[in-house]
């Protein structure tokens, strides 16, 4: 009789040894997120791998393989994710995933663990300014949180809270966008001047681009503490100018009141920039452009049926540049901005090419490394508007759920999430 007992249990206990051992996450295979042209809304697929980091769900990015795709445990949770936010997957056994790896280990792939959601900030001024923020718009769409800040709280020390800073639309220069010539008179011009002055008098400053460069300088020293910086638009160039400039004055007097320093050329400092040397600013206030680091004139020449060029580099020896253009194509349709791209000769040594317009001076990406931190920069308003003009309507992204150029915004935000010890190369 005890001997059967003891059959019984024994079988009893290799049955459920062996029923653990197949639930283990090690046979239960996972879930592939597909990022190429088989992903029915890649902006949300970003969506759905930074809720999986909130949640503690472990997470693959697979650099080159399949646009970039996304493998997470399996977990009932991500297919319910997916499926609400319309996001195609797949459910794969550990068979498929160990092929994948065979593929990625014989490739130019590789797989990057994302290790926790980093926290997001965006540097939003408090006035109603008539542009939308491309970042913001993807950020939204994918259901990807984030904080607002601006002067007085990058001042006040806020931005070691955050692991990744966007700018857009900005003028650092304190020139209020250089909008002067055609829309001083109007209220949202006004307001913004106004706004900025009391600010820039409420934080002890006499002029706002005293301001703008104290709010620079912060943005450096968060850099250079460890911080990731992802900047569009006139945001890049203005603040490489407002830093460089911060022993003369470049301001026309119809912004700040005095006249520009006359010996300002000379006096400009490229050692304090991040990413742009040698170039001269443009001290007319007529003139719709901040410096010659811009080549707006030169992308509206050729029009709107052109594209750039997404650079390939090595998953397994550069991940950083690797990551940041993962995407399902190679070109990506131009779109224009202040600041439409960066000027090839105007660009510093070791500072990496992420992207560019063939066969002309134009960077449209770009991406370098300052301190203990890094920063990535694309060139132009909105990668679904070709012209974004002030005060067009924002940009639908429903509409757009597969764009390339917005994929490119949203490689940023996981970028931070990324196993450090891998990114060392």
């Amino acid at each position: 009789m005890l001997s059967s007992f003891v059959k019984i249990n024994k079988s009893l206990i290799f049955t459920a040894v062996l029923c653990l051992f197949l639930a283990s996450p090690a046979c239960s295979g996972g879930i592939l997120i597909p990022m190429d042209l088989n992903q029915s809304d890649h902006l949300k697929a970003y969506g759905v791998v930074y809720r999986c980091l909130q949640q503690g769900i472990k997470v693959q990015w697979l650099l080159n393989f399949r646009g970039g795709s996304f493998l997470t445990d399996e977990d009932q949770k991500v297919g319910q994710l997916c499926n609400l936010r319309g996001v195609s997957f797949s459910v794969i056994s550990e068979g498929d995933i160990q092929s994948i790896y065979g593929q990625i280990e014989s490739a130019n792939m590789e797989r990057i663990e994302l290790e926790k959601a980093p926290k997001l900030a965006v540097y939003v001024p408090p006035t109603f300014d008539p542009w939308d923020d491309a970042v913001r718009l993807a950020l939204d769409y994918a259901e990807v949180p984030y904080a607002t800040l601006w002067d007085e709280e990058v001042l006040a020390g806020a931005l070691s809270q955050y692991d990744w800073l966007h700018l857009h639309h900005e003028d650092f220069t304190g020139q209020y966008g250089k909008f002067y010539l055609n829309y001083q008179n109007t209220d949202w011009y006004r307001n913004d001047v106004r706004v900025n002055t009391r600010t820039a008098q409420k934080l002890g400053y006499k002029k706002v681009s005293k301001l703008k460069l104290a709010v620079g300088q912060e943005l450096r020293k968060y850099l250079f503490q460890g911080g990731f910086l992802f900047a569009m638009c006139s945001a890049p160039a203005t603040l490489d100018i407002a830093l460089a400039a911060a022993a003369t004055d470049i301001v026309p007097q119809e912004f700040d009141g005095d006249p520009v320093d006359p010996g300002y050329a000379a006096r400009l400092d490229f050692s304090q920039t991040l990413a742009f040397r040698d170039f001269s600013p443009m001290v007319n206030p007529y003139v719709y452009e901040h410096s010659d680091i811009d080549v707006t004139q030169a992308a509206a020449a050729r029009g709107a049926n052109n594209y750039f060029t997404l650079f390939d580099f090595s998953a397994k020896y550069d991940p950083i540049s690797c990551m940041l253009v993962q995407n399902h194509v190679s070109l990506v349709r131009e779109f224009m901005g202040q600041d439409t791209g960066f000027r090839k000769t105007k660009i510093k040594p070791g500072i990496v090419v992420l992207a560019e317009v063939a066969g002309s001076e134009e960077v449209k990406y770009l991406h370098g490394i300052y301190g203990q931190g890094s920063f990535a920069y694309y060139g132009g308003h909105d990668p679904e508007d070709y012209q974004h003009l002030v005060g067009d309507p924002a940009t639908d992204l429903r509409l757009y759920r597969n764009s390339p150029g917005y994929r490119l915004i949203l490689n940023n935000i996981l970028f931070p999430a990324a196993k450090k010890k891998q990114l060392k190369t």
